[in-house]
């Protein structure tokens, strides 16, 4: 089935943020998102950012050898493979049917701790119900200082579609 969506990789290389599109491989498979990341300068701890069918998102970050992930909803994965992959990544188990009604946010909720924005007001921004995947990406995005290079890249990368 093929997904709707997009992927951005955003990295320093020598002083501010870039925020590039990334191809619609990268929606499938965690292997080939990684792969994605780990290409990036790494400086700054790199990160990639991608969203499927409006229903969630997840971003991985490098920090040396150390990936982070943040899946944004761990009942996508009852229909999604990258969803699924990334719960097998963290060790994590699906959720029971009784689960699936509710968003259940999984990962390291401190990602970017180190860019002003903590583990607590991540929490919040994740727990606001009336927010889609992509409002909530705006939210961290613009709270880690790079929204701007972000709507650029985005709108980039849904051309791309």
């Amino acid at each position: 089935m093929e997904q709707r969506g997009f992927a951005v990789a955003a990295y320093r290389e020598g002083g501010p943020w870039r925020v590039e599109p990334l191809p619609p491989a990268v929606l499938g498979d965690l292997g080939v998102l990684l792969q994605a990341l780990r290409s990036q300068p790494p400086e700054g701890g790199p990160f990639v950012v991608a969203t499927v069918d409006d229903e969630f998102f997840l971003i991985a970050r490098q920090d040396g050898p150390r990936i982070s992930l943040l899946l944004s909803d761990m009942t996508a994965s009852v229909e999604y493979a990258l969803a699924e992959q990334v719960l097998t990544r963290l060790g994590e188990d699906p959720p029971d049917d009784d689960e699936l009604d509710e968003v259940w946010p999984v990962g390291d909720l401190d990602l970017f701790a180190d860019l002003d924005l903590s583990e607590d007001e991540m929490e919040q921004i994740l727990d606001d119900m009336d927010a889609y995947p992509d409002e909530m990406l705006e939210v961290i995005v613009d709270r880690i200082g790079i929204g701007d290079e972000y709507a650029q890249a985005t709108e980039s990368a849904r051309a791309v579609r």
